[in-house]
């Protein structure tokens, strides 16, 4: 080990003490990297669990990471009177050399202060669009919904954000919280369509659709409202009523898991097809043209 040491300080031409610090702190960072994979290893073969695994692989890493900066700092920096002045220094140096980076370690501990968001939650930021798949010291990772795909579903693309974007931007949350998004489907009929009618066929769909998930949602919001200043009036589907140019508009407002409103939303015009399509009073409106005489056809009391 001597022969070793000489070999090395003669070959490097670096002095014993610093040639020792070195040896020490890769045995120490190499040690802690062992000690990381080993329990890497035994998370694994304990659980299959996805969002376990990630948590405890991101978690022991920075776990590490800290107490290697620590040990290493202790055994490099010994001279100076303790080694928050050390720390104190080296971020104030930082700092100043690297503000883009430091905004983005402080959006980062934003993350793991606050949680905006966590791994798995479907999040805008931004224009930006998509569920968290990753998330690290400097940036975090999106896959991408939206944009050129329609209903929210999956355009395969990830997208890397930068930190700072959740400190600069808004951030919006689908996942946390509530849990449920409101869901509207427009449905037109024409003027001279049993409107009445259509409602109530529109009304059942939505039950049938939406009644179930209104139940879990009244729970869900009582325990979000503990944390938040969320309450609504009315959990369960209904259907509004308004005039538009080319006809009636009957909207279905229902309460839906934000990744199946595509299906669901799939599902009820399946059902409003097939209910329409036997109606022989009822009429889907789209833009026309169409020439109205008042005199013939007219309501009596104010034909001229």
């Amino acid at each position: 080990m001597d022969r070793i040491l000489m070999w090395l300080q003669n070959y490097s031409g670096l002095a014993p003490e610093t040639l020792h610090r070195i040896i020490i702190s890769f045995m120490l960072v190499f040690f802690l990297w062992l000690c990381r994979f080993g329990f890497i290893r035994l998370v694994w073969s304990r659980t299959e669990n996805v969002h376990v695994r990630y948590r405890w692989q991101k978690s022991s890493i920075y776990f590490a990471v800290a107490i290697g900066a620590f040990l290493v700092g202790r055994i490099w920096f010994r001279g100076m009177e303790s080694v928050a002045t050390f720390l104190g220094l080296a971020t104030a140096g930082i700092a100043i050399a690297l503000q883009g980076l430091v905004r983005d370690v402080a959006g980062w501990a934003f993350v793991l202060w606050r949680k905006p968001f966590s791994v798995g939650d479907r999040i805008q930021v931004g224009t930006h669009f998509g569920d968290v798949i990753d998330i690290r010291v400097f940036k975090f990772s999106l896959m991408e919904i939206g944009n050129w795909v329609d209903a929210d579903q999956s355009t395969g693309r990830v997208i890397h954000l930068p930190n700072t974007m959740i400190l600069n931007e808004v951030v919006a949350n689908y996942s946390t919280g509530f849990e449920y998004i409101w869901n509207e489907i427009p449905v037109l009929v024409t003027f001279e369509s049993d409107w009445a009618k259509a409602k109530g066929i529109l009304g059942d769909i939505a039950e049938k659709h939406g009644a179930s998930l209104s139940e879990a949602a009244e729970k869900r919001l009582k325990e979000a409202s503990k944390r938040y200043m969320i309450f609504f009036n009315k959990l369960t589907p209904i259907v509004y009523t308004s005039v538009k140019d080319s006809g009636i508009l009957l909207t279905i407002r229902y309460l839906i898991e934000p990744r199946k409103r595509r299906g669901s939303t799939q599902g009820i015009w399946e059902d409003i097809l097939k209910e329409f399509a036997v109606c022989d009073d009822i009429d889907f409106a789209y833009p026309t043209q169409r020439f109205y005489n008042n005199a013939t056809e007219g309501k009596t009391g104010v034909r001229k």
